[in-house]
């Protein structure tokens, strides 16, 4: 249920005009996330042990998701009136 918020929260704080720019960026990121995260977990498993990949993985999520809280703000009135 993760992915389907972060997409309807980048379109939420995008305006029309650049909605898909911001969605493609975003995807474009994702992705890479996963490589490289999936290289550095294996290289980290076999120097350290699973141990210390998984604490690294874990480390990683905690330090994005502060950023992201600390940065990322709601855009007030981004959305059109539905009523």
């Amino acid at each position: 249920m993760v992915y389907p918020s972060l997409i309807a929260a980048v379109s939420d704080a995008s305006h029309p005009t650049w909605r898909a720019r911001s969605l493609s960026v975003y995807r474009f990121w994702r992705d890479l996330g996963y490589a490289i995260g999936a290289l550095s977990a294996g290289l980290i498993a076999d120097r350290f042990g699973f141990g210390a990949a998984i604490t690294a993985i874990a480390a990683v999520s905690l330090l994005s998701g502060t950023i992201v809280a600390l940065v990322m703000r709601e855009q007030k009135g981004a959305l059109p009136d539905r009523t």
